[in-house]
């Protein structure tokens, strides 16, 4: 793959943009802190603020790195601040494989937002870096999760059955995937 690293993406209603330490109040509460944001995720709700900027201290050095992909979620209408998070949290140089992993604040669900940034990255990823495969999964207890990926014409490829960890324990993993020959 080509990798460029995190560019800015727009799309119709959103901005994909690098995060900042100022992004910390916003991520704190439109999503990182909130328990059923993070139901079926691999990390907790952050406790306080410091949390989340303890977190965004460790990404945003990360940025230097062209293999490192993490886009704030902006909806234009909302002005610059964050309302969720998408990004590659595993690839596949060998096979030219992407895993997105996405998150959005609670406010936002059911209004099409995850699956127009989705797709914004999937064709990011096709186009700009050269991936071949693009990949993602969800737990079954979570099956919006699994929507926006169907929205983006990702292929059901299966369930592994406790395969996977997160804020329930061992879990099932749904997966999803789509090729490039298929967009």
């Amino acid at each position: 793959m080509n990798h460029c690293g995190t560019q800015t993406i727009e799309t119709e209603r959103l901005i994909l943009r690098r995060f900042s330490t100022d992004d910390a109040p916003a991520m704190y509460k439109n999503w990182a802190s909130d328990p059923d944001v993070t139901e079926f995720l691999t990390w907790t709700p952050h406790r306080d603020i410091d949390a989340s900027r303890a977190v965004l201290k460790e990404w945003i050095p990360l940025y230097s790195k062209k293999n490192y992909y993490h886009w704030a979620i902006v909806l234009k209408e909302h002005g610059s601040e964050p309302i969720g998070s998408i990004s590659a949290v595993d690839m596949n140089d060998n096979v030219d494989m992407v895993h997105i992993g996405y998150c959005i604040g609670k406010e936002w669900w059911h209004r099409g937002i995850m699956t127009e940034a989705l797709n914004a990255v999937i064709d990011f990823f096709f186009d700009e870096v050269g991936a071949n495969r693009i990949e993602s999964r969800h737990d079954p207890r979570n099956p919006h999760s699994g929507m926006v990926m169907k929205n983006c014409k990702m292929k059901y490829e299966g369930t592994m059955r406790s395969s996977d960890k997160n804020n329930q324990g061992i879990c099932d993993a749904c997966w999803y995937a789509i090729l490039k020959s298929e967009k």
